[in-house]
């Protein structure tokens, strides 16, 4: 839908629709995220030390992990910036402390991306209980009183229902999730009344409280000499930074130096090669939208509504994220690369008017199927949808809020825990701080 705070523009959110899901064209950056954002969730059994084990579990395990080890000199001036702005060095994101300049943490191995599937698919290998269908799209959930015992899908010799006796794990993420409970008649009523869906059970919390990291593209500089293409992927480093005078226990800038040029449609790049950018943004947006059907059409993609920048303080932090980039951006370690600023440059004067023309999605849509307790959430401490026997969620959709960073190893580190939680195994003793 139009975003009234970013020029009235439609944005294109890319979904992965492959085995490995959106892993498959996520930019690889692992970043747990501060302890703080989920101590703040208030969901027992989901904080920062109930997760840290099986992030550990996951990174020591079936994940493979590498940081650059010859990076852009792009990259290595831009770190340097970040020094001499008064920022120190950290060891990496997920080190006690995320905050100063880093090289990223990448899902990489053998010179090649890493998705989930290439993780964790071969653990499947000879298990009599696993298959996978490939091709097929879920239509609906099949719910017989208040238990969910399995799915209609359609693939390619047509529909089929698919019973699951024992109970139906929902992962398809921020927008597949609550858009398959909606289709099935699970979510507030009177929405689903509107578009002719008959109401199975009402559940007002589905769909609501999406929200999505943004990014811009961005602060743009002309370079001195070519600029020479990663080795890696183009976003090499991550610098996630303190607001200046704020006493926020997280950090609520984000930088990223991209050894490219990267513009929305509202610009034209340079090519590829003459220029590097800074991208930027904020890691707590405040402002929320919702997700709801189109109609009644199982195959209707569903409306989304992050409704960006809606609340001033995003707006607000958005711009100081804007000028921590370009005193960055500016710094003398940059001298050797710089040649001039092309965007904004001195042609935005209008800093609102060019942050609406440039943001774009950092691809981390979450919370629209919320965990916690109480009548306005979506599934319990359990992963349980509320009202609902059989029927359990994991994934982007149950965060309460959102992480700082990328959202994609925290769901990983969830996963990890839901599934000793749902097998009935013990869990992990949590960490102790």
């Amino acid at each position: 839908m139009p975003q009234v705070h970013t020029a009235n523009r439609i944005h294109d959110w890319p979904r992965g629709k492959v085995i490995g899901g959106s892993t498959a064209i996520n930019a690889m950056a692992h970043v747990r995220g501060a302890p703080a954002d989920f101590d703040n969730w208030q969901c027992p059994g989901w904080s920062h030390a109930d997760l840290l084990p099986y992030f550990e579990r996951s990174e020591q395990g079936p994940l493979h992990l590498i940081r650059p080890l010859d990076a852009s000199p792009v990259t290595l001036a831009y770190l340097a910036a970040g020094a001499e702005c008064g920022f120190a060095h950290i060891a990496d994101h997920n080190a006690p402390g995320m905050a100063g300049p880093t090289l990223n943490t990448l899902t990489i191995k053998d010179g090649r991306r890493q998705t989930i599937a290439d993780a964790y698919l071969p653990l499947t290998e000879g298990r009599a209980n696993f298959s996978l269908l490939a091709n097929t799209q879920i239509l609906s959930l099949i719910v017989a009183g208040s238990r969910c015992i399995g799915a209609l899908v359609e693939g390619p010799t047509g529909p089929r229902e698919i019973r699951a006796e024992a109970g139906v794990i929902l992962a398809a993420g921020a927008i597949g999730s609550p858009t398959l409970l909606l289709r099935s008649g699970i979510g507030p009523s009177d929405e689903l009344i509107s578009i002719g869906i008959p109401p199975r059970h009402d559940l007002p919390g589905v769909g609501r409280n999406l929200h999505d990291h943004l990014l811009s593209g961005g602060n743009v500089y002309e370079a001195k000499r070519p600029v020479p293409p990663s080795k890696y992927q183009n976003s090499e480093a991550l610098m996630y930074l303190p607001r200046p005078g704020s006493s926020s226990a997280v950090p609520e800038l984000v930088l990223a130096c991209v050894t490219a040029p990267v513009v929305t449609e509202c610009f034209t790049a340079p090519p590829l090669g003459s220029a590097y950018t800074l991208m930027f943004g904020f890691t707590h947006p405040r402002s929320r939208g919702s997700l709801r059907l189109a109609s009644s059409d199982p195959r209707a993609a569903p409306l989304l509504d992050p409704n960006y920048l809606a609340d001033p303080y995003d707006r607000a932090v958005y711009l100081d994220a804007l000028a921590m980039a370009q005193e960055i951006g500016g710094a003398k370690a940059m001298d050797e690369w710089r040649a001039r600023e092309i965007l904004p440059g001195p042609a935005h004067v209008d800093r609102v008017r060019f942050l609406e023309q440039a943001a774009f999605t950092h691809h981390h849509p979450v919370g629209t199927c919320r965990m916690g307790e109480g009548a306005d959430v979506v599934v319990g401490l359990d992963l349980k949808v509320r009202g609902l026997d059989g029927l359990y969620v994991c994934d982007a959709s149950i965060l309460p809020s959102i992480t700082t960073g990328p959202v994609n190893a925290a769901i990983i580190a969830i996963a990890e825990r839901a599934g000793d939680l749902l097998l009935g195994k013990p869990v992990l003793k949590p960490a102790r701080m």
